[in-house]
C-alpha cells in the first residue's frame, strides 16, 4: 500500500512543471571615474636686464605652449607682441621654442621666465623680396644708361658687346628666381628677423649690384676674352624645391634632405648645402663671364658668408640625426 502510494505520488511529480531557474544576478555598475585633476602653473616674468617683474600668470594650463605664453604677455603688454619676445629659463640660456610645451619643460609649477626684448621686427619673405628687388632694379638703371650715371652723350645708348646683354639677362635672371622662390617655394623655419638687419644685409646687395653694374654697364668697358654663361641657376632652383617639399605648410619638423630624381638634386649625396654650392657656381660663371673686379670682390664675400652658413647647417644637421650621411661636407664636395 505504501509502495503503490509512492508510486501514484511520483506520477503525480512527473507531471507537474518544474520550477523556474532563479534570474542570474545583474552585474553592479562600476562607479564613476573620478576627472583627472589639473595641476596648473603660475608663471612669473622678470626684465632679463633689471629683474624687474613684468607679468604675474595664474592658471596656466600645462599644455600651453610657449608661444600661447607669448601671447598672453601680449595681451598685457601690446607693444610686445610675440615675434618680439625671448623667453628662456635662465638670464644666460637659450631661448626657448615657441612650440615647446610647459608641463615638458624642466620646471615646477611655480616658474620664473626672463624675458628679452629682441626688438621691431619684420617678416623673412619681406626681406627676401626687398634685398632682390632692389638688386634687379638698379643693375637695370645702369643697363639703360639713365641720366645723371653716365656722361650725357651716353644717356640711353646701348652698348655694342654682346657680353654686356649676356651678363644683364644672367643678373636679371638670378634675381628674378630669387624673388618667385621668396613668394612660392620658401618656407622659412623662423618667421621674423630684427628690422635693423634689413639695412645692413640692403647695403650689401644694393650696392654691390651697383658697383658692378657700373663698370659692366660702363660706355668704355672691355669686353673680356674668354668668358663663360652660367648654368647653375637651375641646379639652385631644384635644390630649393628639394627642400621646400621637406616641410609641409605649419609643420616644424626637420627631415634629411636626400637625392631626388632629378639630377640637379643628386649632389645631395655629397654635401649639405648644395643650393650654396650653385650659387658659387653662378658667380663664378657670371666672374669669368665679365672679369670684372667688383663682381669677383662680391663672389668672394658671397663664398665666404656662404661658407658660415652651410657649416652651421652642417654641423646642425649632425647634431640632429645620428644617421646622418657622414660622407657629406658642408659647401664644397671633399673640400669644405
Amino acid at each position: 500500500m505504501d509502495a503503490l502510494a509512492l508510486e501514484a505520488k511520483g506520477a503525480k511529480n512527473e507531471g507537474a512543471p518544474a520550477a523556474p531557474a532563479p534570474a542570474p544576478a545583474k552585474p553592479r555598475p562600476k562607479p564613476p571615474k573620478k576627472a583627472k585633476r589639473i595641476v596648473y602653473f603660475e608663471l612669473e616674468i622678470l626684465d632679463v636686464k633689471t629683474r624687474e617683474k613684468l607679468l604675474l600668470l595664474d592658471k596656466v594650463e600645462p599644455t600651453a605652449t610657449i608661444l600661447d605664453i607669448k601671447s598672453m604677455f601680449h595681451k598685457s603688454n601690446p607693444h610686445w607682441y610675440p615675434a618680439r619676445q625671448s623667453l628662456c629659463l635662465d638670464p644666460k640660456g637659450k631661448p626657448l621654442r615657441d612650440e615647446e610645451i610647459l608641463q615638458e619643460l624642466p620646471v615646477g609649477t611655480t616658474a620664473t621666465f626672463y624675458f628679452r626684448d629682441l626688438g621691431a621686427q619684420i617678416a623673412w619673405g619681406t626681406v627676401f623680396l626687398i634685398e632682390c628687388i632692389g638688386p634687379l632694379v638698379i643693375y637695370l638703371l645702369f643697363y639703360f644708361r639713365l641720366p645723371l650715371i653716365y656722361a650725357p652723350k651716353y644717356e640711353f645708348t646701348v652698348s655694342k658687346h654682346l657680353v654686356v646683354h649676356i651678363a644683364c639677362a644672367c643678373h636679371s635672371f638670378h634675381y628674378a628666381k630669387r624673388i618667385m622662390e621668396a613668394l612660392f617655394i620658401h618656407r622659412f623655419s623662423h618667421g621674423t628677423m630684427p628690422l635693423r638687419n634689413i639695412f645692413k644685409n640692403c647695403s650689401y646687395y644694393w650696392c654691390s649690384a651697383a658697383w658692378m653694374a657700373y663698370y659692366i654697364n660702363h660706355p668704355l668697358y672691355t669686353p673680356p676674352y674668354y668668358g663663360e654663361k652660367q648654368f647653375c641657376q637651375l641646379g639652385s632652383f631644384s635644390i630649393h624645391m628639394a627642400l621646400r617639399n621637406l616641410k609641409l605648410p605649419g609643420c616644424k619638423i626637420k627631415k634629411i634632405p636626400y637625392p631626388t630624381k632629378n639630377p640637379f638634386t643628386w649632389i645631395f649625396a655629397l654635401v649639405s648645402c648644395p643650393n650654396y654650392t650653385y650659387e658659387l657656381g653662378s658667380w663664378l660663371g657670371f666672374t669669368l663671364m665679365t672679369q670684372c673686379v667688383p663682381v669677383l670682390f662680391f663672389t668672394v664675400v658671397g663664398f665666404i658668408q656662404m661658407t658660415v652658413w652651410a657649416k652651421g647647417k652642417h654641423r646642425s644637421y649632425l647634431k640632429e640625426f645620428k644617421e646622418y650621411p657622414t660622407l657629406r661636407s658642408p659647401i664644397l664636395p671633399f673640400i669644405l
